[in-house]
């Protein structure tokens, strides 16, 4: 992509209203744009980054048995009606064609319930999981903190369906491993736990995944030996560390990027939801639910990888894996090399943000890479060729090298192509 074209720009405008790390990198950034309280315009480079966050939860929740499907963001009040939800302060409430009263989802399981009951009938068909990832919405009274807390958010929720509590109980656990990976692979992993959280009207407890983020919302109380957390809601019953029993647990801050459930009979109890034994006896199904925010997690790894200068992408979700930067392109044969280069790299297709732009000093140009963060930088230059070729730099280093262009082979081809 040809930055000239691009659609979006960076801007040295902070938004007034930005009260977070990730608001005002993520529009400076030209990531997002704000439409209105809580709700955001995802530009093309943020629908990249957004897009490879789905993409890897897309495909752990496939290892897992996780069959996606797509629902409806809208759907009739009766359903709510049924589990007796339909008075939750953040439904949106529509009015439909012929006074029909409609919800905008802020959550699923009124809808996934009825629909696994058309399908699922016998022991035979169970255990069954299915997923979405889709938009949400939530009428939250004071939408904050960017893509932290929206009234408008991406999220992917899969729901699992067994013949009994055992059963759940064993899937559950393999939802937690996959969890894991996920954030290992989006470059969470060492800083993300487990948090035992009130589990509502569904169980004694639930399980929240939360990042450390000094910055973050929540207060947890962490067993540093476990790297297990009790939510701050719980700690009042629940004092020592769920694992080891260790009472000396460590107070910080931290921002949920992910949240399951043992939802049991709840729902499928209120859809009259039942299953045909081997013995032809009607039992009834249990089930799990299983939440993770992308843009919430997206948002959240802003709060965390980014310096003075702006945003530092993980190479596992940047918008693309290298910015090219060509300098001094007045000059015909500076411009034919890097063009050349440019080529080369999509020819191996290699993600490239190519910035084009001619009448732009060096230093603007460096900045706009420093701001949208992508993982590698290479620069073609007088300077960089008469010292031998191109200039290399990592987003999360200080120091950049001179490689000469038959080196790229070793050093761009073999980690991108």
């Amino acid at each position: 992509m040809r930055y000239s074209q691009l659609f979006g720009k960076t801007t040295k405008s902070i938004p007034s209203d930005a009260d977070s790390v990730n608001a005002k990198l993520l529009t400076q950034g030209g990531f997002i744009q704000k439409e209105i309280s809580g709700v955001y315009n995802y530009l093309p480079l943020g629908l990249r980054v957004l897009t490879k966050i789905q993409n890897i939860v897309r495909q752990e929740m496939d290892k897992i048995g996780g069959q996606e499907i797509l629902m409806p963001a809208m759907t009739s009040e009766d359903s709510w009606i049924t589990t007796s939800r339909n008075g939750m302060e953040v439904l949106f409430h529509l009015k439909g064609q012929g006074d029909t009263n409609l919800v905008l989802n802020p959550t699923h399981e009124e809808v996934v319930t009825p629909l696994a009951q058309k399908y699922l009938f016998s022991y035979r068909d169970l255990p069954s999981a299915v997923y979405q990832i889709q938009n949400k919405f939530r009428n939250e009274a004071r939408a904050k903190s960017g893509l932290l807390r929206g009234r408008e958010f991406n999220m992917k929720d899969l729901y699992s369906f067994h013949t009994d509590e055992k059963d759940l109980d064993r899937y559950y656990e393999i939802v937690k491993k996959a969890y894991f990976e996920i954030y290992k692979r989006l470059g969470l992993g060492d800083i993300t736990v487990l948090t035992f959280a009130s589990g509502g009207a569904f169980s004694q407890f639930s399980h929240e995944f939360q990042t450390l983020n000094e910055n973050g919302e929540d207060t947890i109380y962490l067993c540093k030996k476990c790297k297990i957390a009790i939510n701050k809601e719980i700690i009042d019953t629940q004092k020592t560390c769920p694992e080891c029993g260790n009472d000396k647990l460590e107070t910080v801050k931290a921002t949920e990027v992910g949240n399951i459930f043992k939802l049991r009979t709840k729902f499928s109890k209120a859809f009259n939801f039942y299953y045909l034994d081997k013995d032809g006896q009607k039992k009834i199904i249990e089930m799990g639910c299983y939440g993770f925010g992308p843009s919430r997690t997206m948002g959240t790894i802003v709060e965390i990888c980014h310096d003075e200068k702006g945003i530092i992408w993980p190479e596992s979700i940047a918008p693309y894996q290298i910015h090219l930067v060509g300098l001094d392109l007045h000059d015909d044969k500076i411009k034919s090399q890097v063009e050349k280069l440019y080529q080369d790299l999509l020819n191996k297709n290699i993600e490239v943000l190519f910035d084009d732009r001619i009448d732009v000093t060096a230093g603007v140009k460096f900045a706009d890479a420093d701001l949208i963060g992508i993982p590698t930088r290479l620069v073609i230059s007088k300077r960089s060729l008469e010292n031998g070729g191109i200039e290399l730099k990592k987003r999360n280093e200080d120091k950049s090298e001179i490689i000469s262009i038959d080196s790229l082979e070793n050093t761009i081809y073999c980690i991108y192509g």
